[in-house]
Formats: C-alpha cells, sequence, structure tokens
C-alpha cells in the first residue's frame, strides 16, 4: 500500500497561497494537499478500482449538474483554499453559480479561495477512516453545506452536514439524496460495488 506523505519544515509551512501554487506548478507531475498548519501532503496516486468508483461518482454528478444546470462540478484535481489555511481537493465537487460568482475571475485559474457547498471523499484502501472523518469535519467547518464519506469496500456512506453530528447510510441498494443541496440528485450506490 501507498500512503500519503507530510512534508513538514519552516519555509513550507510560511509559504504564501501564491507561493503553494507556484510550487503545486513546478511540480506538475505530484499531487498535493496542504494542512491548516502549512505542512504538504504529497497524495499518493489511487488504485484502478478507487479511480474507476470515482468515474462513476462523477459521471453521476455531471449528469445531474447538466440538466439542472445549477452551478459547476470538478474533480479530484481542483484545489481549493478554505478559510482555515488549508489547500484541499476533494474526489468530486459541486459549486452554486451564486458561490461562484462571488470569487474574482482571475482566481479561477488558481485554487481559489472558496469552499464547494458539496464535496464527495472516496475512501481507499491507504486511507485512514480516522484522517478521513477528520478531513469531512474540516469541510464541513469551512462553509461546505454537504459532504459524502463514502466507503465503497464497506457499503457504507458517512454523511455530514453543518450543525449536526455525522450519520451513516449503510444500503448501497437505495440512491443517496442529495437533496435540499442539490435538488433531484440521488448517487446510484449499487454502480460502487465491484
Amino acid at each position: 500500500m501507498i500512503f500519503p506523505t507530510l512534508v513538514k519544515g519552516s519555509y513550507i509551512e510560511s509559504m504564501t497561497d501564491e507561493e503553494f501554487f507556484r510550487f503545486c506548478q513546478d511540480n506538475r507531475d505530484v499531487k498535493f494537499e496542504r494542512t491548516s498548519t502549512g505542512q504538504i501532503i504529497i497524495m499518493s496516486p489511487t488504485t484502478y478500482l478507487t479511480g474507476k468508483r470515482n468515474n462513476r461518482i462523477l459521471f453521476q454528478l455531471n449528469l445531474w449538474n447538466e440538466k439542472y444546470k445549477l452551478g459547476d462540478t470538478v474533480d479530484s484535481d481542483t484545489g481549493f483554499y478554505l478559510a482555515n489555511g488549508s489547500m484541499r481537493n476533494p474526489d468530486a465537487a459541486w459549486i452554486s453559480k451564486e458561490r461562484l460568482a462571488t470569487v474574482p475571475k482571475a482566481e479561477l485559474d488558481s485554487f481559489p479561495h472558496l469552499c464547494p457547498e458539496f464535496i464527495i471523499e472516496l475512501r481507499s484502501k491507504s486511507d485512514s477512516l480516522l484522517d478521513l472523518k477528520k478531513k469531512m469535519q474540516e469541510w464541513i467547518d469551512n462553509g461546505c453545506q454537504l459532504g459524502w464519506l463514502i466507503d465503497a469496500d464497506e457499503e457504507v456512506v458517512y454523511i455530514y452536514e453543518p450543525g449536526k453530528e455525522s450519520r451513516t447510510h449503510n444500503d448501497f441498494n437505495t440512491p443517496l439524496s442529495g437533496s435540499p443541496i442539490l435538488p433531484g440528485f440521488e448517487l446510484i450506490l449499487s454502480e460502487l460495488r465491484m
């Protein structure tokens, strides 16, 4: 198994958002995240099965978005600067037109200072469930309205919303509704079975 690697150092931890973006651009072959304390996480590539599952998730989310046209969807290569100073890239995300309108257009060609209203994190075999749960709470604490942490191997989804305790959805035979944040969206979880 390949695990994410944490890179520490006083220079790394004091990089500005612009310096961190340039650092990422100078190292395009590597996928990074940054913690709220400035530490850089080198992300490992996903496995075939995780990539296939993520593709199925994105396909369903994009189909819904094309039908309703309420915002934009992005994949796991998209980074977002959060209010707490971290830079995270969810496996899938949706941002409303209203929230996008608050971001300067020039920033959209970088990592925008923006938290999507909806995110999905898909657990890989190499991912620590505890670390992913902390990351999900970080999304919610920074403005995300609905977050799903999907563990497809165990057939469980951890659901996160502001002001509520996280809850679980354990029935992969029943689609998972994104309403009211994503009206009309249902993720067909059975398509994630491999």
